[in-house]
């Protein structure tokens, strides 16, 4: 597919799909991914914000050393990712820390950069993202270090969102209502305060239930944000034998996937989290269906022990395994 849109409009940055964890941002991660020019890892990086942190501990980075050293952390912060999930690199320390180096790629978004545009490469695409959903809490490093990036803040319906961490508690160390609603809720409403403090054509939100129930109208929106043409390709699927714990990847969009807690919860677990998030479901655009009067302190107490404690012990447990 050739681009019709006029070099004026098209945009080369970073793409990174963010938002609150189980909020279908790799469903859109995929779909983006079939597109022409945009080159997306399968899995989740997480090691930027790590890098951000510590940068100061690499020291100088024109030393081939030092690189070599930054792309070790890379390794062992996310192994997975770096190994499986970048379709068009080999990650090999020794090679690429060379190449990196003779490129003069001597700064930590530079050495990030190169990684990613070496891949995008290797698939013939040229233009680069990412998608690691806790990335909505640093949008302001994100574009310290990309100046040029546009931020995809995804967004669920926080009851929906609440089912799915409940699917993989042990993962998100989510076990009852009331939290998931404070940890939805931390999510969406820091990426949307710190979006609204970039520029229009940085920062752009989309819901996860346009995206089921209005598909082409949403990959639009977001084709006309990013600068790219839009292709019925971006709905490809592909299906597979074994589609591990991200199945919808692998089927075609399907609008009866949202609203399922109407259903699979109960009305205690309903108002339970429409007391904490009442207001920020409403700011989204969501509808709820309790009155949602605020617990009493106790009750928010014990709430919030319950899901220390069990956190706790799943964290123990994980480690004597």
């Amino acid at each position: 597919m050739t681009s019709n849109l006029p070099l004026s409009t098209r945009q080369n940055g970073p793409i990174f799909i963010v938002g609150a964890p189980r909020s279908g941002t790799t469903v859109l991660q995929y779909r983006l991914r079939n597109h022409p020019r945009i080159s997306l890892p399968t899995g989740e990086s997480h090691f930027f914000i790590p890098l951000y942190r510590n940068q100061a501990d690499y020291g100088d980075l024109s030393q081939l050393e030092n690189i070599h050293r930054v792309l070790q952390a890379m390794l062992d912060q996310s192994r997975d990712f770096l190994e499986t999930d970048l379709h068009g690199l080999k990650f090999d320390i020794d090679t690429l820390a060379i190449e990196l180096h003779s490129a003069g790629r001597h700064t930590m978004p530079a050495i990030i950069a190169g990684i990613f545009e070496k891949n995008a490469q290797g698939e013939g695409k040229s233009r680069w993202g990412d998608k690691t959903p806790y990335y909505v809490m640093h949008l302001p490093k994100l574009i310290e270090w990309f100046p040029d990036a546009q931020i995809v803040h995804l967004v669920r319906d926080g009851r929906d969102v609440a089912l799915s961490l409940f699917g993989r508690q042990h993962d998100f160390y989510v076990y009852n209502s009331y939290f998931a609603a404070e940890y939805w809720e931390s999510f969406v409403e820091r990426g949307r305060a710190q979006g609204r403090q970039l520029a229009p054509n940085q920062y752009l939100e989309l819901r996860y239930e346009d995206l089921l129930t209005q598909p082409d109208a949403t990959m639009k929106t977001l084709c006309a944000f990013l600068g790219e043409e839009f292709s019925d390709e971006l709905f490809d699927v592909t299906a597979v034998t074994d589609p591990g714990k991200t199945p919808l990847v692998h089927k075609p969009l399907r609008a009866d996937n949202a609203g399922k807690w109407r259903s699979k919860m109960s009305t205690a677990q309903i108002q339970a989290f429409e007391s904490v998030s009442g207001k920020t479901l409403r700011e989204f655009g969501y509808d709820l269906v309790t009155p949602g009067a605020p617990p009493s302190t106790l009750i928010k107490a014990a709430y919030r022990l319950h899901n220390r404690l069990l956190s706790a012990f799943w964290r123990r447990t994980k480690r004597l395994m």
